[in-house]
């Protein structure tokens, strides 16, 4: 290959990808509007206690019973894992002006749900030590992707300077959600009618979501026998789970039941007073001590979302590979969760997507 392969998006496909390009002595270059590694993958610390650890606010957890790519991945780079603790009664809120029930889930013993030791940027951080560090860049915003007569590819980038930099390529991995590709990204000559309405069709996973984390000294509704399982008909967090780290501080982090727009109209400190008042409800005055809530709404993160991911979730039979014919085709090759039809949504659908990825470019024999 005389040109790099391009890859758009340094989130887990698009780092995975790096990394196996990387150690087939395939030339690479990752370009990243973000100004950090990860995308959805987003665990963050306490500002200013380091020391209580990272917490997950974006996904939080594998099944290495049937998610094999992730458990070898885990292995391979000599992650510490545990299991999510799921000990005691669950917590039950159906109603608004009474207290929540107790009662006893019974779980599949078989199922683990397995979290990362310093959250689930650890498996960036690990990752991303086995690419040289100039393959990948931040703050480079592709704009457009062009295709001449001839069959070459040229990139044009934005840098956070403004400079624009035009990047000749051998082939582009979209390593990022699809509807961005439609919505950020130009083509020419333009993607096949088919190809683009695949694309838009494919729901962003976790856009329209928001996640808080509460932070506390120590896991103090595990000496009640609660395990920090709740369901909740009354919100404003629908899910609720322990999140602690497994020695150390406690934490408890939720899924919210208002829709985005909802939530925008609201304002943060609005919602974040709401999901105080509900954890005291739920776990009783100890709940006020929190250290810190930790908050990420997706939907207003302009690199993850569009306007059409701010509907609830649909569409999941639209999840898979998009079609690529005609001109670009063995040029373009689409990576990231949303195109694995079986793990969409999964830590497990991105990385299978990029080793997808990565096969078709071994085979294009170019």
């Amino acid at each position: 290959m005389n040109n790099p392969v391009i890859i758009i998006g340094a989130g887990l496909s698009g780092l995975r990808a790096a990394s196996l390009l990387t150690e087939q002595g395939i030339k690479c270059r990752v370009l990243e509007a973000r100004d950090r590694i990860g995308g959805r993958v987003l665990s963050t610390s306490v500002p200013n206690r380091p020391d209580l650890g990272r917490f997950d606010l974006g996904p939080t957890w594998f099944w290495p019973q049937y998610e094999s790519h992730m458990a070898n991945l885990v292995k391979e780079l000599n992650l510490e894992t545990f299991e999510q603790y799921k000990e005691g009664e669950i917590l039950i809120e159906r109603f608004q002006i009474k207290p929540p029930e107790r009662c006893v889930l019974k779980e599949n013993s078989d199922e683990k749900w397995v979290r990362l030791t310093g959250g689930v940027q650890s498996l960036i951080d690990a990752l991303v030590e086995t690419i040289p560090s100039e393959i990948v860049e931040l703050e480079t915003r592709v704009k457009k992707i062009q295709l001449n007569e001839a069959g070459d590819i040229t990139v044009e980038a934005e840098h956070s300077d403004g400079k624009i930099e035009k990047i000749p390529a051998e082939a582009v991995i979209l390593a990022l959600p699809p509807r961005l590709v439609a919505h950020h990204i130009e083509f020419s000559p333009s993607l096949p009618p088919n190809l683009m309405t695949e694309i838009v069709k494919k729901p962003t996973w976790m856009a329209g979501q928001a996640k808080v984390v509460a932070v506390y000294d120590r896991p103090f509704w595990r000496e009640v026998g609660l395990s920090g399982y709740v369901l909740s008909a009354v919100g404003p967090l629908e899910e609720i789970y322990d999140a602690s780290p497994i020695n150390g501080p406690g934490a408890l982090f939720g899924f919210f039941g208002m829709p985005a727009e909802a939530r925008e109209k609201m304002g943060q400190d609005k919602i974040l007073n709401l999901v105080a008042d509900q954890l005291v409800k739920l776990f009783g005055s100890e709940a006020k001590n929190a250290k810190a809530i930790l908050y990420k709404d997706w939907s207003s993160d302009t690199e993850t979302t569009v306007k059409e991911d701010l509907s609830p979730l649909k569409n999941y039979q639209s999840y898979g590979q998009p079609p690529v014919e005609g001109v670009w085709e063995k040029k373009l090759i689409f990576a990231g969760t949303e195109t694995n039809s079986q793990y969409s949504g999964h830590l497990e659908g991105a990385l299978q997507s990029a080793e997808q990825a990565v096969f078709k470019i071994i085979n294009l024999n170019i």
